[in-house]
């Protein structure tokens, strides 16, 4: 029970707060809401006037000590998000509606799950996360937006913003899980493959391995200045090569080695001392997140076992639950990811916009539950892959 008020207050940079008090309202298997990952976007200007992502964090205090906060961003674009909204905006716009600005509460550029109503550990939840949510709506009077978007949120959050007026949305990616029963070895993962999808794993890594290439997982610490030259030169490379936007600057990278390392895993393709292809990636408590993959050579295979065989032999080493690999890709299927729903919520606040948003998640939530159901039966285990639950 709290013993004191709380105090709403909006942060312009999560730079002017403790960094501990800030860290003590964050999961303990995200390494994205953590203070020194969202404050090296910031210093790097990665977040910014630059690609359209400004800060407006919600944070609620109980006298000084931090009590929960939300990463929020007021926006005048839909990029960088992974949760589209491009067709929201074109009908507001038909409409003779103003979609833009909007707010968003997530983790810029990063798809991956986690708490977006950060509150500290051991402290009332409900009592704090109805603050924020509070914050929230007042950033968004103050500004006049259409719109809050909370992105890549628990599913237990979506319950919690239901009440307050949002609309659930739902969307997949492709985990893999080391769980009930942790996976003694690759092997035994293969183990539970159907004999065809077992021998064409094998095969795709017997044909990566075969390049004269040499294959290593390494961690940030253990890192040198070869390795994390080659993580942002094949960032650039590769996001130039699919006309992708570049979001993360050259500081960025220098932030996250100089303040960020524990956290990085990497897995590199060497020729010779230099690393050719390789891969960026986030661990923390128990889960991995695969996040960037660049290449300069074209090798068979070589992208399907830096990017998830690698990975997933090391979750097995170190009894890691759980590993994400991204946004879309089915491909990721026959590797052994099986469909997981995603969530979010949405707070539209014209209310004819709202009516029509409304109606299309519903049907949207039916077809990516068909959509769901349909990869599950076809994932490659021998035993039908337990549906996710919503």
């Amino acid at each position: 029970m709290l013993n004191a008020p709380l105090r709403v207050e909006i942060a312009p940079s999560v730079l002017g707060i403790d960094a501990a008090a800030w860290n003590a309202c964050v999961d303990a298997n995200d390494p994205f809401t953590e203070h020194a990952f969202l404050a090296a976007l910031e210093v790097s200007g990665s977040v910014g006037p630059r690609t359209g992502w400004l800060t407006q964090f919600v944070v609620v205090w109980q006298g000084d000590t931090l009590m929960g906060a939300v990463p929020l961003y007021l926006k005048n674009n839909s990029y960088g998000e992974y949760i589209f909204d491009w067709a929201w905006a074109q009908g507001a716009e038909r409409a003779g509606l103003d979609y833009y600005p909007k707010l968003v509460a997530a983790v810029p550029f990063t798809p991956a799950t986690g708490h977006r109503l950060l509150v500290k550990q051991g402290e009332p939840r409900a009592a704090i996360s109805a603050a924020l949510v509070q914050g929230m709506k007042a950033v968004a009077q103050a500004h006049g937006v259409s719109s809050v978007h909370v992105l890549f949120c628990q599913a237990s959050e979506v319950h919690e913003l239901a009440q307050a007026g949002f609309h659930p949305r739902l969307s997949f990616q492709f985990h893999w899980s080391n769980e009930p029963t942790p996976y003694a070895s690759f092997d035994a993962f293969l183990a539970t493959f159907r004999a065809a999808n077992r021998k064409q794993v094998r095969k795709e890594r017997r044909i990566a391995q075969s390049h004269g290439l040499r294959l290593q997982t390494i961690t940030g610490p253990e890192m040198g200045a070869l390795e994390w030259q080659a993580v942002q030169r094949l960032y650039d490379e590769n996001a130039d090569k699919h006309g992708a936007i570049t979001y993360l600057t050259p500081a960025f990278f220098k932030a996250i080695r100089e303040t960020y390392a524990h956290r990085v895993v990497c897995t590199f393709a060497y020729d010779g001392n230099q690393p050719v292809a390789g891969t960026l990636n986030f661990e923390k408590g128990q889960h991995i997140y695969g996040r960037y993959w660049g290449a300069e050579v074209e090798r068979e295979m070589l992208h399907f076992e830096l990017c998830y065989y690698q990975l997933i032999d090391r979750a097995i080493a170190h009894k890691l639950t759980r590993f994400e690999a991204g946004a879309q890709g089915e491909h990721k299927l026959k590797r052994g990811l099986v469909p997981q729903f995603t969530h979010s919520a949405h707070l539209i606040l014209h209310p004819g916009l709202e009516q029509a948003i409304a109606g299309f998640l519903r049907h949207e939530s039916q077809v990516v539950k068909s959509r769901v159901h349909e990869y599950a039966e076809h994932a490659p285990y021998s035993r039908a892959a337990p549906l996710p639950e919503t």
